[in-house]
């Protein structure tokens, strides 16, 4: 069975599939440069394509070497933002928030994610730095050889494809640009070359998914420079991303529908959506749809091929949130009747948003030289939805892309007594809570909240912003009264088209 190609995205993107909606931040800083410690800031927007939210905040950018074992080698610039804190005196250590991928950008990603920094802007400032290949920190791009038409062939193509696309792409990047100096290690360095430029004591660290390993790796090297540090969505140093993927999107679709086959109406109205879901994986493999519908981002009319991988995509990231997920049970008896426009429209809407968040080459350099080296095909997972071609394309793609290198203990475990709070969604389809129980087994002074019922990406929901924003400003995990989290209910199946029966 086909998978989602691995060209795509990894651990998902930052920002939480409920489709939380941000509202644009008030009042925008003064048109004048500011300066803190060495750097210069002046007013900008920041905003995400095919996003109406926007975040007023101050620019800035900061030179690095891009090999940092070359004294006199090239030097490429990092993008940074800082959103003002709404207090009058705010705390003198900024939240630096790390986004997730590996790929995608800060400054892009933030105004989707506003709401969950309402309450922390309240007490501190938002520092927001693009990962070196992502954004505008030298983005890593090569739009003539992925294009819209390349990522469709990858759907159905084999890992002969996907490595002869790698290497078109690579060519693309010239020979200017260093794959092998994009990894979390150097920009774990240019975190810290950042905090020295604005003369900060402390970061207080916000990451979410591969932000989390981000986080994790910085408190590893630079304990001093680290106040507290909350991980959303944990992704355990020992993890090989890609490795695990497939099992744990089976269990968290298993649970979600389990939601339905406990529920009578449910039942009756769609029988099993495991089962009708499996049977169109098969029927899909075998014979692709030629679906025509609505555009659902333009409205225009179009045809194109519904695949099984493409229901495969849509049922991964619908798992990201539960809320959506409601709706499946609902489209796969639809799709069961031969009505597949509302499944496929939904894939091409995932395909554009989804596509747009991540910088592929950032993505590639990062896995081939942390993950690849430990990547496994499990037999086991070719019954699956995802099946195993994620692991056999990364592989390939990672046979001619360069490799990078990481510190001999970059999957041991983080050792800390540093203030750290895991906060883990108890349905998460990607990185699911045993890996917060994990890491916070060695990290003393920390505490882990599962958020019920809840997917990937989950400090924005309920109290969660409460909460974070009461630790970062405590340092203290074990006073956190995290009762009100008792309130998070599970989201029911949608029973019609117009959502959850009263």
């Amino acid at each position: 069975m086909q998978s989602v190609p691995p060209i795509r995205c990894v651990l998902g993107v930052l920002a939480a599939m409920a489709g939380a909606v941000a509202a644009q931040a008030a009042a925008p800083p003064a048109p004048v440069t500011v300066a803190y410690g060495s750097l210069a800031f002046t007013p900008c927007t920041l905003s995400q394509a095919g996003q109406a939210q926007t975040v007023p905040a101050r620019c800035a950018t900061l030179r690095v070497p891009e090999d940092r074992t070359i004294v006199s080698g090239r030097r490429i610039e990092l993008a940074l933002a800082w959103v003002p804190s709404t207090a009058k005196s705010p705390a003198k250590d900024p939240v630096v928030m790390l986004a997730g991928g590996p790929g995608q950008s800060a400054l892009e990603a933030f105004p989707t994610v506003y709401p969950a920094f309402r309450e922390i802007l309240r007490q501190r400032h938002v520092l927001l730095v693009d990962q070196r290949g992502t954004g505008r920190s030298n983005p890593l791009q090569c739009p003539r050889t992925l294009d819209d038409e390349a990522l469709k062939r990858l759907d159905t193509a084999g890992v002969d494809e996907a490595r002869r696309l790698t290497a078109a792409c690579l060519r693309e990047l010239g020979p200017n640009v260093d794959a092998r100096a994009y990894t979390t290690s150097a920009y774990i360095a240019d975190l810290e070359d950042v905090r020295r430029a604005l003369g900060v004591a402390q970061f207080n660290l916000v990451g979410v998914s591969y932000g989390t390993r981000v986080g994790l790796e910085y408190l590893r090297r630079h304990p001093a420079s680290t106040r507290t540090v909350v991980l959303d969505s944990v992704v355990p140093p020992s993890l090989v991303l890609g490795n695990e993927h497939a099992k744990n999107l089976e269990a968290a679709v298993d649970a979600q529908f389990a939601r339905c086959t406990a529920d009578a109406e449910c039942t009756q109205r769609f029988g099993s959506p495991r089962a009708r879901l499996d049977d169109l994986l098969q029927r899909l493999h075998e014979q692709p749809q030629h679906v025509t519908y609505r555009d659902p981002l333009t409205n225009e009319q179009r045809t194109d091929e519904f695949t099984d991988v493409s229901l495969a995509s849509v049922v991964r990231f619908y798992a990201y949130a539960p809320q959506l997920f409601g709706m499946l049970p609902m489209l796969l008896a639809e799709a069961a009747n031969g009505q597949f426009e509302n499944l496929m429209a939904q894939s091409r809407m995932m395909e554009q948003l989804i596509g747009e968040q991540i910088y592929v080459p950032l993505q590639l350099s990062v896995m081939c030289a942390e993950d690849a080296p430990g990547m496994r095909v499990d037999p086991a997972d070719a019954r699956t939805i995802l099946g195993t071609e994620f692991v056999d394309y990364t592989l390939a793609q990672c046979s001619v892309w360069p490799h990078g290198t990481m510190p001999r203990d970059f999957h041991d475990a983080v050792r800390s007594s540093k203030p750290v709070l895991l906060l883990s969604g108890e349905l998460d389809p990607v990185t699911p809570p045993r890996y917060g129980d994990e890491v916070s087994r060695t990290l003393t002074n920390s505490r882990h909240f599962v958020f019920r019922g809840q997917g990937h990406s989950v400090m924005g929901v309920g109290c969660g912003p409460r909460l974070v924003a009461e630790f970062i400003a405590a340092a203290d995990a074990q006073a956190l009264d995290g009762r009100c989290l008792d309130q998070l209910q599970y989201s029911p199946p949608f029973g019609g088209s117009y959502g959850w029966d009263p």
